[in-house]
């Protein structure tokens, strides 16, 4: 049996209280998870025990924290299920992934005319660098569509494959309205076209498996810190011959072999692309995080979030004031987005948050979504692994309690 109350009192920070006597309902992870006990023993045993920096070191210290900085890249490549270690770049988030591949990729296969397709669920960060590029090369971006309860549209979305795509890039599940998309169909349908694919992972890898080789997706990115892990720390997969083919993002050290007066040398995948000193204690500490996950599995987590989706729907369906966006529980990962007529979300939330209920509001970093949607802002909760049955009471009570003062 899944047993919510008793993994959060592993995470010491939704002990507290706050506002003098509310206990803290943490309905946010969306943008940023919390941290169990053992990841943060586990951060605070590698700074005491086990900290120097990696691969350059010719002492016993720098040897250790080498060794677990490369067992902590096989953990992810088995975790994703990826081909070969080769394959694994840790970045600093999932943003500076999909920067990576926006800069390097594109070096040696866009120039102008070439079409980039976008769908209208990207986070800012799956936007801005394509965005980039085209100005940069003189691309063209073309926009799938969003139905009006927050899915892509298929129809309108295989309609733009042609044989100027170069790339496709879209995210697993939207941050804004918790939509799970087809990754599968959209992946086969950009390769059909000759195109490859850019996945941002960053919602869909805390709350569900990915194998990156049955997806056969070429790029993947995620962050840590949306699933128990440290933050500065994030994940880019990448197929190894188009990593092997592209030129480093950075140059420093760490990604050469060889450096002269008039040359250098680029060092082996996946080094060439993690230049300067890496963060090191949260990469050795992701490890335990993924452990954590694993323990009690995606799929339980999952079908536990779902559950609390489908309890929030049901609470909010029964105050007129709110209006739900985005798909029904079943089609969503664990966000519930809604909006109050009259009632700005950034006032529901300070509202909220005056009950002990931490919810986030605004345009979630996608503006095009919010545009399409016809709102400047929304309110979003997110649920995780640690929240309870009694926390999305709490959620409603709050709401109700907000209404009243606003309505």
């Amino acid at each position: 049996m899944f047993d919510a109350q008793q993994f959060k009192s592993d995470f010491p920070v939704l002990q507290q209280v706050v506002h003098g006597d509310k206990p803290l309902v943490y309905l946010d992870t969306a943008a940023s998870s919390q941290k169990p006990q053992v990841v943060i023993d586990a951060l605070s045993r590698i700074d005491s025990t086990v900290y120097a920096n990696v691969h350059r070191g010719a002492h016993w210290l720098s040897d250790q924290s080498t060794t677990l900085y490369e067992e902590a890249r096989d953990c992810v490549t088995t975790f994703i299920g990826a081909e070969s270690s080769k394959e694994i770049v840790f970045t600093q988030g999932t943003t500076a992934g999909i920067n990576l591949v926006a800069r390097c990729w594109s070096e040696n296969n866009i120039s102008a005319g070439d079409e980039i397709v976008l769908t209208q669920l990207e986070h800012h960060s799956n936007i801005v660098p394509w965005q980039q590029v085209a100005q940069r090369w003189g691309a063209v971006i073309r926009w799938a569509n969003v139905t009006d309860d927050g899915q892509i549209d298929m129809e309108h979305y295989t309609s733009l494959l042609n044989e100027k795509t170069k790339i496709v890039a879209f995210t697993m599940c939207s941050n804004v309205l918790g939509s799970i998309t087809p990754a599968a169909e959209i992946i086969t349908a950009a390769h059909d076209a000759d195109a490859i694919v850019m996945v941002d992972a960053a919602q869909a890898a805390p709350h569900q498996s990915i194998d990156v080789q049955q997806l056969d997706a070429d790029f993947l990115a995620f962050s840590a810190h949306k699933m128990l892990g440290p933050s500065g720390i994030g994940i880019l997969y990448g197929k190894q011959h188009l990593l092997a083919s592209m030129p480093p993002f950075l140059g420093g050290g760490s990604m050469i072999d060889v450096v002269t007066q008039d040359d250098f040398k680029l060092a082996d995948l996946p080094a060439k692309f993690e230049a300067g000193t890496p963060p090191i204690s949260p990469v050795l500490a992701f490890p335990t995080a993924i452990d954590y996950l694993q323990n009690i599995g995606l799929e339980s987590i999952g079908q536990h979030i779902e559950s609390l989706v489908k309890l929030t729907h049901q609470q909010f369906s029964e105050i007129p004031q709110v209006q739900i966006h985005g798909p029904s529980p079943d089609q969503k990962s664990g966000i519930v987005n809604f909006t109050i007529a009259g009632v700005h979300p950034h006032d529901l939330t300070h509202a909220l948050d005056n009950q002990g209920v931490a919810i986030r509001a605004g345009h979630h970093c996608a503006m095009p979504l919010h545009q399409r949607l016809g709102m400047p802002a929304s309110a979003r909760a997110s649920f995780y692994l640690y929240n309870t049955a009694e926390d999305v009471q709490a959620l409603t009570t709050a709401v109700n309690k907000a209404i009243s003062l606003f309505c």
